[in-house]
This record gives C-alpha cells, structure tokens and sequence, in this order.
C-alpha cells in the first residue's frame, strides 16, 4: 500500500485584495525554495478550460461553452476567435483542451477537444485547423471516439503530444464505470494516435494507449525523463498521479484509494495482479486538473519539479520529484484565487494558471529576488 508524502503547506496569504487593472502585482509570497508575486493577466472568462501559448505575447484560451480567445498578454487585450468546430456544451462537455502540433511553426496546425452531439447523445472528438487572422481555417475532424454515452460528464479531454510526434487523447469513463475494462470501448482509455488521426501499428489496443481510467484531467509529456505523467480524479477520495505505460491498466473501477460518493467500497480493494499502482493519491480529493514539468529557468528550485491545479482543494500543488518519484509536495494559493483550472508554463519560462470561475481569470507567477 502507498503511503501518503511529505505535505508540505506554506500559506503566506492574508485576504484577497482586488485587482485594479490587468499585470498588477500583488505582494511578495514564500513558497519552500521559491519568492515570487501573483500577476493577473486577464479576467472576466466564464469557466474556461485551457490556453496555448502562440508565441511569448499572445495564447489562446478556450472557454468550456464553446468560445475561443485569442490574448495580449502585454495589454490584456483579446479578441474571439471564429471558425469553431460542432461544439455540443453541457454539463462537463463542451470546448475543452487546446494544444500546438510540436512543429507548430511549419505546420500551423492547432488542435482542439471538444464534444460533439450523437444519436446516442455526446461523445468526445478532437479537431485540428489553421488560424487566419481571428478565424480557423483548413477545419478537419482527427478523431472521434466509437463509442458515445447518454451522460454529460467524464469527457476527460487532455491533449499532448511526445517527442516523437504521438498524439495522447485521455478518455473519461462517462460516468460508466465498468467500461473503463471494456477494450472494445474507448471509454476510460488513453488514445495513441498519428497526428492526423491515424492509429499507429505498434498500439497495443487499436487507437487506446492504455486503459482503466476513471477521468483523466491532467497529462504531460516530460522532455527530460521522456515519460508522460496523468493525473486523474478519483470518486470520493483516490484522486492519483501515475506514469503513462504502454498497454497498462489503471484500475478503475476494479481497484481505487477511494470509495463510492455513499460510502461504499469500491472493487476488491486497493490493488489486484496485473494493475498499476499510483504513485502518489489524495484522500480526501482535491480534484486535480491541468499539469505542466518545470523546465524553465524562472525557478532555479522547481526544475523537473510538477504543478497541477486544484479544483475542490482551490490551489496550485507543486509535486517535489526525484526522478521518478514524487518525495514532497507543497500546497501553494490556497484559497487565493479559486479553483485552477489549467497549468502551463510559458515560453518565458513563468508558471501560468487558469482558473475555473464565472469571472476566469489568467495568472502569472513572476520571481521575485531574495
């Protein structure tokens, strides 16, 4: 059984002051090894869901009901961006992730998760296009998942692409759990595809990578160790952090570190033959969403280090890693600007976050010197 880490909570925040205009920096904040100040950049973005950086000035924002941004960071000025997919928004679907292909500056091509309206209800898809002044163009479907599902939740919905050019779909369960053991269902999978939606020979499971999930919201590829980390969340309690294996499966809903919303437990326990182990999980749940590898120069002290957002825990949580293995974690903005949506880091090697409010907002964390 797994024992729970080191938590380490450094909350050096008093009442939430306003912000006056867009780039206002708040006081200094001491993390454990970092100083660094609270930038906002934005906000006023009902529930968004994720951005992608366009260059050092400009990201797009992706709003969960079906709208795309496109921002200044510099002026804090934006603009709506037209040319989107079908978009089907309800409940927790809608337009959700947003990536760059890894040769953006040849290709040109942006990649977008969204869910669309089926005969049998909803499904999660994921498109690509070209960005024409403030309008997609070249619009073509990649992928969309064979099997739907009457529910509005668990679309999962994170994208990332590998250094050699794979693209990871993760797949939530929809609310169904047992078909998160189904191989013939995509549901509670990660999918491993070419860029153009082509299924690689090499796939253990057709399009799926690996399987078992419950609802995957957090996935990065880490260009030091060359693996790619998921989090996903549990039910009550079980919230986990796990390294991406080919063909492995995660459990659910056979095993979990959490239980049934009524209390019950959940499959044979906490582990069986044959499944992965996570490396870390929270019980009681902090919801975790987003994720991003710290490669950047901002923070000496949080090299390879990992950060996720909290949605239920309202914090940015930094997971202390030795190589493989996750050795500390430490709770950062608790209760400071809500729930964290999404984490990136920019091309200026900052942190940014994206919060889950009706008033979302996007934030820097800036250093501050000693």
């Amino acid at each position: 059984m797994k024992q729970f880490f080191l938590l380490i909570t450094l909350i050096a925040f008093t009442a939430c002051g306003a912000f006056s205009a867009p780039g206002l920096e708040e006081e200094r904040i001491e993390s454990r090894d970092e100083s660094f100040s609270l930038v906002r950049i934005t906000e006023g973005i009902p529930n968004p869901w994720a951005f992608a950086f366009l260059s050092e000035g400009e990201v797009l924002i992706t709003q969960r009901s079906g709208r795309l941004w496109r921002l200044d960071i510099d002026s804090g000025k934006r603009s709506e961006i037209g040319g989107l997919p079908e978009i089907n928004a309800g409940g927790q679907g809608g337009l959700l992730d947003i990536v760059l292909h890894p040769d953006y500056p040849r290709t040109s091509w942006i990649y977008l998760s969204h869910v669309v309206s089926t005969s049998g209800g909803a499904a999660t898809a994921v498109s690509r296009a070209r960005l024409a002044a403030d309008r997609l163009t070249d619009l073509e479907r990649v992928f969309t998942v064979d099997n739907t599902g009457s529910t509005t939740m668990h679309f999962g919905s994170r994208l990332v692409f590998d250094d050699e050019g794979y693209l990871y779909i993760s797949l939530g369960d929809r609310g169904e759990d047992q078909r998160s053991q189904d191989l013939s269902d995509h549901a509670g999978t990660i999918l491993r595809l070419h860029d153009d939606g082509r299924i690689p020979e090499d796939n253990p499971y057709g399009a799926a990578f690996s399987y078992g999930h419950r609802n995957v919201q957090g996935m990065v590829f880490d260009p030091v160790s060359r693996e790619i980390w998921t989090h996903e969340h549990g039910a009550r309690g079980g919230d986990e952090v796990n390294i991406l294996k080919k063909g492995a499966n995660y459990g659910w809903p056979v095993i979990s570190y959490g239980t049934h919303y009524n209390g019950a437990k959940i499959g044979v326990g906490t582990a069986a033959p044959g499944m992965e182990q996570p490396l870390v999980y929270w019980d009681p749940s902090i919801a975790p969403s987003g994720m991003s590898v710290y490669t950047g120069d901002s923070f000496l002290s949080w090299q390879g280090d990992i950060f996720l957002g909290a949605l239920a825990g309202q914090h940015l949580r930094r997971l202390k890693r030795n190589e493989s293995s996750i050795v500390a974690q430490e709770v950062l903005l608790k209760g400071r600007i809500g729930r964290v949506r999404d984490v990136r880091q920019g091309p200026d090697g900052r942190i940014y976050l994206l919060t889950d409010e009706r008033n979302g907002a996007l934030y820097r964390l800036e250093p501050v010197l000693p």
